[in-house]
């Protein structure tokens, strides 16, 4: 949730929320109802007051008195309840519209849209083609089942199985061991969630066309990534300053619509409506969270670097920035077989844009405030064995296994 009195006050925080495109009109939609419920507060408040001054003077009053007190208050008490239900309209209103509106841009965001990331830094080179893209491979080695998968579920998922199975408990177990020593608490969360839990959040109401939901009236979704269910541990909490930053490495199946690719990325498992996923989340004191920005950062480069896999990081632009990030990184990996990049993981400092909804503050010697929220993709399991299926490939069709994942596999070949 964006910083009402921010957004009325300050032309550059104003000026951050319209880089990230926002629907043209809501800002001033947004700020004409609040000051309509800003000025029928003042009313009510001053009404309430009247009111209870008035109810007390029937007390006091002779019994002469009393019928004329009674009456006047009995008067406000109507011009009350006439009111009291268009405040809750107007409060209504400006909270549904404040949903819609993007945490501001960081000022060291560069402008744009989806081609307009600002590339920071490229490692590693740009290997040619191997003799299989990653989709003919895992079909191949009979890792991936796709066709099965089809029959039971649809299009968009698939079997893994022997050597991707392999792979997939040893990326888990390699990437947890990283996390714990970083100081990550290892979570496994529901990967249902109330609507609730979504919008506070941040992910809701913009990206429900993403999500399933369950039906029956259930009131519960699908994550589609444990970032969620993670940013409700402490909801509605006040935090000691010296515990922070708690970080936290959900573990889950993640679940995703993929409403709007139709045609895009249909064979193998890169886009998938069902994955696993290791996610850290961080909340920490306010003058703290850009460093723990590049902390996440430097935490998911070392696990590509391990792997051996060439990527770039990108500065994403305002326009495709998501509505909860103030400021995105995206990792993306060279696929071999397409000749250019692709996103693998991402890492995001909310600042306190999803912590204002979920009510999670710090104490401080000069009260409390807002934390502030982040979270990173450690490990995006069906992706990661994309990029490993072409960089990881022999002459001979075997798969080296990287190094690090050696010990968990067993053998360095598979």
């Amino acid at each position: 949730m964006i910083d009402m009195k921010r957004l009325r006050d300050e032309s550059d925080y104003r000026a951050g929320v319209e880089r990230k495109r926002v629907a043209p009109g809501l800002i001033d939609e947004l700020l004409g109802v609040d000051a309509e419920r800003r000025a029928l507060t003042t009313q009510v408040e001053a009404l309430r007051a009247r009111q209870n001054a008035a109810s007390k003077e029937i007390g006091r009053a002779d019994p002469s008195e009393r019928p004329a007190k009674i009456a006047a208050a009995t008067a406000l008490k109507e011009e009350l309840a006439a009111l009291e239900p268009q405040l809750a309209d107007l409060e209504a209103r400006a909270h549904a519209l404040a949903l819609h509106v993007p945490n501001p841009a960081d000022a060291s965001v560069p402008d744009g849209g989806e081609d307009d990331g600002e590339v920071l830094r490229v490692v590693g080179g740009t290997p040619e083609p191997p003799a299989l893209d990653h989709a003919d491979y895992g079909h191949s080695r009979g890792w991936v089942d796709a066709e099965h998968a089809s029959e039971a579920s649809g299009s968009r998922f698939a079997f893994l199985k022997r050597g991707a199975v392999v792979l997939e408990l040893a990326l888990f177990n390699w990437v947890m061991s990283i996390l714990s020593q970083e100081g990550f608490v290892p979570v496994s969360p529901p990967v249902l969630v109330r609507e609730r839990t979504l919008e506070e959040a941040g992910f809701f109401p913009t990206d429900r066309a993403t999500v399933y939901e369950v039906g029956n009236d259930e009131d519960l979704f699908l994550v589609g990534t444990s970032e969620a269910p993670l940013s409700a541990l402490h909801r509605q909490e006040i935090l000691d300053a010296d515990d922070l930053p708690l970080r936290y490495a959900g573990i889950s199946s993640c679940f995703r619509r993929e409403a709007g690719t139709y045609g895009k990325d249909t064979r193998g498992i890169f886009r998938v409506h069902q994955f696993d996923k290791v996610e850290m989340f961080s909340f920490c004191t306010p003058d703290r969270s850009w460093e723990e920005h590049e902390r996440l950062l430097a935490i998911e480069e070392s696990i590509l670097g391990g792997l051996g896999l060439p990527y770039r990081v990108v500065n994403i632009a305002a326009g495709d920035l998501g509505n909860p990030a103030a400021k995105k990184y995206d990792l993306e990996v060279w696929l071999p077989s397409e000749g250019r990049y692709r996103e693998l993981t991402s890492c995001s400092n909310y600042l306190e844009y999803s912590a204002r909804r979920l009510g999670t503050r710090v104490r401080t010697a000069d009260g409390t405030e807002l934390v502030h929220t982040l979270n990173g993709t450690a490990c995006a399991i069906s992706r990661t064995l994309v990029f490993l299926m072409e960089h990881c490939q022999e002459t001979d069709g075997t798969f080296r296994v990287p190094e690090p994942l050696v010990p968990f596999v067993g053998a360095p070949t598979l």
